[in-house]
C-alpha cells in the first residue's frame, strides 16, 4: 500500500493486524521507526491483554523488529568455503535463522513490511525467500515511495511479494482533506562565488576551444559537420536505403536529442523529418556534446569493430589519428577520458563545485533569516545536507576554489551560528554521530537535559572551529540524543536543526517543522518524499500551519555543465506534486514557478527576480493555504496538460471548466468566403425568378393574354420591376449584415480552444475517448499562458490528447501520414469592409482564401475512421478542408512545399496536473 509520509501508514498496519487477528511481526528499517510503532501501539484501541515488544522470540502479540535483525550482509560471507555464491537463506546469521524458525512455528501470522521500498535492496530478495517458507502468512507492505518509479526488475519483485500495489490517497488529496499541512515548494537560485565562477569559466573556455576545434575545416578526413550531415540528414543504412528520422530517434534517442539541441543553438541544420519539441529548445549540454563526439570518434575517425575502436594509429588517414589525439587531450583537460570504447566521464569537478558551492551555504542563511522575519517564534526549520563533514579534501585543482568543508553540515552550522541574522535562532547540528552548537546554545541544552535526565552527564568539547562551535558529548546514543534534541527544538529553544537525511529523514518525526532547506544532491523518489515529508504533519500548536520546502540551486552559464545542479532540482520534482501560483496542483518544476522549465535553467539576469518572487510567496503563507482549496472536491487523478503561448492570437479567453457542452462557431473560413450552416444566399432558381428581365417578360405575356394596350403593359411591367428591385434591396440588407458578422467571426486566428475541441470531438467519434469537447478544461496561468487538460476519459486519453494537440499546432515537420488545410480570412478593417466582403460572398464573388497546412495527429491518422472523424471535427470547429495523404503524389508535393512552415506560431510545453 502506497501512502505518503504523515498519511497514517503505521495506523493502517495496526488496524490490518487487529482485523486479521493473528500474531503479527512488523519489520522496519531502523530503530526510530521501531519506536514509532511501539508508541502508536500504546495509544491504539487494541484487544485487552494484547502486548507488543521487540524480542525475536515472538512472545508478544505484536513484535516490531528491524530488517537487520534478520540479516546483516557481509561481503566476506557471500560465498562458501569453495567460493560458491550462497543463496539468500544461506546468508542468515544465527539469530536470523532462529527468527525464521520462530515464524514457522507461529502458525498463521501477519507480516508487515514497513517502508518496504527498502526491500529493493539486497535483503528484499532474502525476505522473498523467507516468505516462501511461510505459506500461512498474510503479508502487507507499506511505503511512501510511488510505485511508478520502480524499474522493471524491482516491479517484478514487488508483484511476487505483494501482488498488485494498492494506491492510497496522494499527498494533494490528503492536503485537500485536511490530513496534511498545505505546503509550497520554493527555489533559491544563485551563481557561484567569484572564485568558483572563475574556475568554472576557465573550464568552460577549454570546452569552447574543443567545440571550436571540431567545427574547423580540415579537422579530419571527414570533418565533424560533414559527419553530422551524413549521420542525421542523409541517414544511409547498410542496405543503401535512407532511414527515417523516426527510426533513428527510436534507436538512439539520446543522440538524436543532442543533434536537435545542436540545431536549436544554430550550429546545425534541421534534419529532414525531425521536429523540435520542448526538450530540444535549449542549448546543448556537456552530455550532449559527449554523445555526439563519442559517436564521431567511434564511427568515423578510426577503424572500429562494432562499438570498439581499433588502435587509432591504424586509422586510414593521418589526419584522423591527429584528430583522435587532439580530442583525447582536450577531453582529459575537462574531466573526460577517451577510451577505445568511447568517452567515459566521472563526476565533473564543475559539478562538484556547483553542488558544494559556498554561495549555496550563504543563500541558506538568507532564507533562514527571511523565514525568521516572517514567522518569528513559530519558525522551526531543518537544513538538510549530504554529509556531516567532508571525508576527503578537494582535489588539488579545487583547493583554492572550495573550502575543505564545503557543503558540509558543520560549515552550514558555523555560518548560521555566527551570522547576526540567525545566531539568535540557536541553531544546532544533529547527526547519527554528533550533536554540536555554539557554546551558549550548548550550555542551555545541557541545562535542559539535566531537568529531564539528571543522571545523564553531558559536557562541551571545543572543536577548534573558526566559529567556536562545541560538540556535546556524554554516555548516550543517537536514539537518546535525537529524542532530546527534538524536544528542545519543539519547545523553540533551538529553532534551526542542521543535519543529514540519515537522522532527520525517515523515522524522525516532529509536527512542529514548518520550513525545510534542501541542500542535498539526492534525487531518488524515496529521498525526495521522505525528506519533504518531515514538514507535512499537522501541528496541534498551529492549526493554520503552512510548510515551506526550499531547494537551493547553483547555476553557471559559463560552462555546458553549469546546469548540473538545476538538473538535480528538476529530477527532485519529477512526479512530485505541488500547488502552483494560480492554485493548480501540478507535477514538476512548474508548480514552483510557471516560468521555470525542466529542460534549461532561467537566464542569469532573471535569478534576482525569481528569488524575490519566492520571498513574496514565503511571506504570504495564507495565500499558499488558499491555493490548496482545502475542502474542495477532487478526483485524485494526474493528467497530462499542455501549456500554450500563441504568438499571433489577439482574442480574449476566460478559464473554462470541463463538463460544459461548447457550441461550434456559426461560421468558419471556407475555400472562398465562409462556411456556415445558415441559409443566407439566395438560391440560383430564385435569382432567375426575381430577375428584372424575367419579371418584365412575364408581365408582357399577361398583358398580351388579356388584350391590354402596349402602353398599359409597359406601365405595369415598369411598376412590377420597380417593386421587385425594392424587394430585393430590402431583403438583402439583413443578409448582408449577417454575412458581415459571419466574416468577422471567421476572420483572424482561431483561439486555442477550438483546436482542442476539434481534437477531443475527433477522438470521441473515432472511439479513442468516451468524451469529446465537453471534457476539455482551460486554465490561464498568471503569465497569460493557456493550459488545456482533457478530463473525464483517463490518464492515457489525456496524454494522447496532449500529444495530438502539440502535433497539430506545431510546425509541419517529420513524416505525418496526413495533412489538412486550414483557410484564413484577414480581419476586415472596419464595418464597411465587412459588409463588402459579405456582399461579395452572397453574390458568389468572394475570392479564394489563402491556406496553411497542419499535420493530422498520428493517433487519428492511423486509419480511415480516425481521419474522417478528424476532418468532420476540423470542418465544424476550424475551417473547411480535406485531409491529404502525404504518400500520394499530390500530398508529397504539398508536404514538400509547406514543410517546416509554422501554421499556428506558438510555444508549447507538456506538463502534468492533478485534479
Amino acid at each position: 500500500m502506497v501512502l505518503p509520509p504523515g498519511a497514517g501508514k503505521t495506523l493502517v498496519g495496526l488496524e490490518a493486524a487487529r482485523r486479521l487477528g493473528h500474531r503479527t511481526v512488523v519489520f522496519v528499517p531502523n530503530t526510530a521507526v521501531q519506536n514509532q510503532w511501539l508508541a502508536l501501539w500504546r495509544k491504539f484501541d487494541r484487544p485487552d491483554g494484547c502486548t507488543a515488544g521487540t524480542r525475536r522470540s515472538l512472545d508478544h502479540d505484536v513484535t516490531v523488529l528491524t530488517y537487520q535483525s534478520l540479516a546483516v550482509f557481509d561481503p566476506d560471507a557471500e560465498t562458501d568455503e569453495e567460493g560458491n555464491e550462497l543463496p539468500p537463506l544461506g546468508r542468515l546469521h544465527g539469530n536470523g535463522s532462529a527468527l525464521l524458525e520462530a515464524l514457522r512455528a507461529a502458525g498463521p501470522v501477519t507480516v508487515i513490511l514497513d517502508e518496504c521500498h527498502h526491500l529493493l535492496q539486497m535483503w528484499g530478495r532474502l525476505l522473498a525467500d523467507v516468505l516462501r517458507e511461510l505459506p500461512n502468512a498474510h503479508v502487507l507492505g507499506l511505503t511512501g515511495t510511488p510505485w511508478e518509479t520502480l524499474t522493471d526488475s524491482e516491479a517484478v519483485l514487488v508483484r511476487r511479494m505483494f501482488g498488485a500495489p494498492i494506491r492510497g490517497a496522494s499527498i494533494p488529496a490528503l492536503v485537500r482533506d485536511g490530513y496534511l499541512a498545505p505546503f509550497a515548494e520554493l527555489v533559491w537560485i544563485t551563481e557561484p562565488t567569484p572564485a568558483e565562477q572563475d574556475y568554472i569559466a576557465e573550464q568552460g573556455l577549454r570546452f569552447t576551444e574543443l567545440c571550436t576545434d571540431l567545427f574547423s575545416p580540415g579537422f579530419a578526413s571527414t570533418d565533424f559537420v560533414t559527419w553530422l550531415r551524413r549521420r542525421f540528414c542523409e541517414r544511409v543504412t547498410d542496405t543503401g536505403e535512407q532511414a527515417s528520422w523516426a527510426q533513428l530517434a527510436a534507436q538512439e534517442p539520446e543522440l538524436t536529442d543532442a543533434a536537435l539541441r545542436l540545431h536549436h543553438a544554430g550550429l546545425f541544420m534541421l534534419p529532414p523529418g525531425a521536429r523540435l519539441l520542448e526538450r530540444h529548445r535549449s542549448a546543448p549540454t556537456a552530455d550532449d556534446w559527449m554523445v555526439l563526439i563519442s559517436d564521431y570518434v567511434l564511427n568515423c575517425l578510426a577503424p572500429h569493430q562494432g562499438k570498439e575502436l581499433v588502435a587509432p594509429e591504424r586509422a586510414a588517414d593521418d589526419r584522423d589519428t591527429q584528430a583522435w589525439e587532439r580530442i583525447r587531450t582536450a577531453l582529459r583537460a575537462i574531466g573526460y577520458t577517451l577510451t577505445r570504447h568511447g568517452i567515459r566521464g566521472g563526476r565533473s569537478p564543475v559539478d562538484r563545485v556547483l553542488a558544494r558551492s559556498s554561495a549555496k551555504s550563504q543563500s541558506t542563511v538568507q532564507i533562514i533569516a527571511a523565514e525568521s522575519a516572517f514567522l518569528g517564534s513559530r519558525l522551526r526549520a531543518l537544513v538538510l545536507c549530504d554529509h556531516e563533514r567532508a571525508s576527503v579534501r578537494p582535489s588539488p585543482q579545487l583547493r583554492d576554489v572550495l573550502d575543505d568543508q564545503a557543503g558540509s553540515a558543520w560549515l552550514q552550522l558555523e555560518l548560521l551560528a555566527t551570522d547576526e541574522r540567525t545566531s539568535a535562532l540557536h541553531p544546532m547540528l544533529v547527526t547519527n554521530r554528533t550533536v554540536a552548537a555554539a557554546p551558549d546554545t550548548a550550555d542551555d541544552f545541557i541545562e535542559f537535559v539535566k531537568e529531564r535526565r539528571p543522571a545523564l552527564n553531558l559536557t562541551c568539547v571545543d572543536t577548534g572551529s573558526r566559529g567556536s562551535l562545541v560538540r556535546i558529548e556524554g554516555r548516550w546514543t543517537s536514539r537518546t540524543w535525537a529524542r532530546l534534541v527534538t524536544e528542545y527544538f519543539e519547545e523553540g529553544r533551538c529553532q534551526v536543526l542542521v543535519g543529514t537525511l540519515g537522522l532527520l529523514g525517515e523515522g524522525w518525526d516532529t509536527p512542529r517543522v514548518n520550513t525545510i532547506v534542501d541542500l542535498t544532491t539526492a534525487t531518488t523518489p524515496t529521498s525526495v518524499v521522505q525528506g519533504r515529508g518531515r514538514a507535512l504533519r499537522l501541528d496541534p500548536e498551529w492549526p493554520e500551519k503552512t510548510a515551506h520546502t526550499w531547494t537551493v540551486v547553483c547555476v553557471s552559464d559559463t560552462h555546458p555543465k553549469g546546469s548540473a545542479d538545476w538538473e538535480r532540482f528538476v529530477r527532485k520534482h519529477e512526479g512530485y506534486l505541488g500547488a502552483a501560483a494560480d492554485g493548480e496542483v501540478m507535477s514538476g518544476v512548474a508548480h514552483v514557478d510557471p516560468a521555470l522549465s525542466p529542460y534549461a535553467p532561467p537566464p542569469v539576469d532573471q535569478f534576482a527576480d525569481i528569488n524575490e518572487r519566492m520571498l513574496r510567496r514565503a511571506e504570504d503563507r495564507e495565500d499558499t493555504r488558499e491555493r490548496w482549496r482545502i475542502g474542495s472536491p477532487y478526483t485524485d487523478e494526474l493528467l497530462a496538460t499542455v501549456r500554450v503561448r500563441p504568438q499571433q492570437y489577439r482574442g480574449v479567453l476566460a478559464p473554462r471548466p470541463a463538463g460544459q457542452s461548447p457550441q461550434p462557431p456559426p461560421a468558419v473560413p471556407g475555400r472562398a468566403g465562409v462556411d456556415t450552416a445558415e441559409q443566407l444566399a439566395v438560391s440560383p432558381l430564385w435569382k432567375i425568378v426575381l430577375s428584372v428581365p424575367v419579371v418584365a417578360a412575364a408581365v408582357l405575356l399577361v398583358v398580351t393574354a388579356f388584350g391590354l394596350p402596349p402602353s398599359a403593359g409597359l406601365a405595369v411591367a415598369g411598376a412590377v420591376a420597380g417593386g421587385v428591385c425594392a424587394y430585393r434591396l430590402l431583403a438583402r440588407r439583413p443578409r448582408i449584415r449577417r454575412a458581415a458578422q459571419l466574416f468577422e467571426i471567421a476572420s483572424g486566428e482561431p483561439d486555442i480552444l477550438r483546436f482542442g475541441y476539434a481534437i477531443a470531438d475527433a477522438m470521441h467519434a473515432a472511439g479513442y475517448s468516451p468524451v469529446g469537447a465537453e471534457g476539455l478544461r482551460l486554465d490561464i496561468d498568471t503569465d497569460g499562458t493557456f493550459r488545456l487538460t482533457f478530463t473525464g476519459a483517463g490518464p492515457a486519453e489525456a496524454k494522447a490528447f496532449s500529444t495530438a494537440l502539440d502535433e497539430v499546432i506545431s510546425p509541419l515537420v517529420g513524416q505525418p501520414r496526413y495533412i489538412i488545410n486550414r483557410y484564413r480570412i484577414e480581419p476586415p478593417a472596419d464595418a464597411a469592409q465587412a459588409q463588402r466582403m459579405g456582399m461579395d460572398w452572397l453574390l458568389g464573388k468572394a475570392p479564394e482564401n489563402p491556406a496553411v497546412f497542419h499535420a493530422v495527429p498520428a493517433l487519428l491518422g492511423r486509419d480511415r475512421r480516425g481521419v474522417e472523424a478528424f476532418a468532420r471535427a476540423w470542418n465544424r470547429w476550424l475551417s473547411a478542408g480535406e485531409p491529404i495523404y502525404t504518400a500520394s503524389p499530390a500530398g508529397s508535393r504539398l508536404l514538400h512545399t509547406y514543410y517546416a512552415t509554422d501554421p499556428y506560431p506558438s510555444e508549447t510545453e507538456s506538463r502534468f496536473t492533478w485534479l
